[in-house]
């Protein structure tokens, strides 16, 4: 069955939202974005988490110490990287937090090399904003895939969740803007997100 996750929150309003849909995981972004959160708001809105969704801290070539502090802070449970961070970056963070580590990958016209330290791919449109596009890459660039499990995201929605499940079978359904309306996360949409993910496994 794949998870769902829901990136990019920001306010107390998204956080009621998500408790009522209850998806697996949920993101804050750390990175420069206009989802960005800093470390204080990111820890009142955790405080208001359920605890039966997981917290994760998206961030890019942010400082590893920095990372360090803000899972021991308890303000998230997994670290995703979308920056140029390595092997020794990714080790060393899972040896001084025994974290699990989710490393981003920019899909374009084909597959690149993949890194083989995280516990987790997240496959994503390749971008110069390392992601964030709000558009889908071509699916069939997976195809044989057999390698660490992985959060698809980049484009999704409601309309083509389930089509994504069915043909990609991923880990996890990862959405942020396919979830907002006027640039903001939409409790409507994210209900029926995971509705259409849950009820697609259900019925399959």
């Amino acid at each position: 069955m794949s998870k769902v996750k829901i990136c990019g929150l920001s306010r107390e309003e998204d956080i009621v939202a998500v408790n009522r849909a209850l998806p697996d995981f949920i993101g804050f972004v750390f990175a420069p974005s206009r989802r960005r959160v800093d470390f204080y708001t990111a820890a009142a809105l955790k405080k208001m988490l359920d605890p039966r969704i997981r917290a994760v801290g998206v961030f890019v070539n942010q400082h590893v110490e920095t990372v360090i502090e803000i899972f021991k802070s308890g303000i998230i449970d997994l670290v995703q990287l979308h920056g140029d961070e390595d092997g020794a970056y990714i080790r060393r963070l899972k040896g001084s937090l025994g974290c699990q580590v989710i490393k981003a990958v920019g899909v374009g016209a084909s597959l690149p090399d993949l890194p083989v330290d995280s516990d987790y791919l997240l496959f994503d449109t390749l971008s110069k904003q390392r992601g964030g596009t709000g558009r889908p890459f071509d699916w069939n660039i997976l195809n044989g895939y057999r390698g660490a499990p992985y959060f698809l995201s980049g484009g999704l929605s409601s309309e083509n969740a389930a089509a994504a499940i069915q043909a990609l079978s991923p880990y996890c359904v990862d959405v942020s803007s396919g979830v907002e309306t006027g640039g903001v996360k939409d409790a409507g949409k994210i209900w029926d997100f995971v509705r259409i993910v849950r009820d697609f496994e259900k019925y399959t």
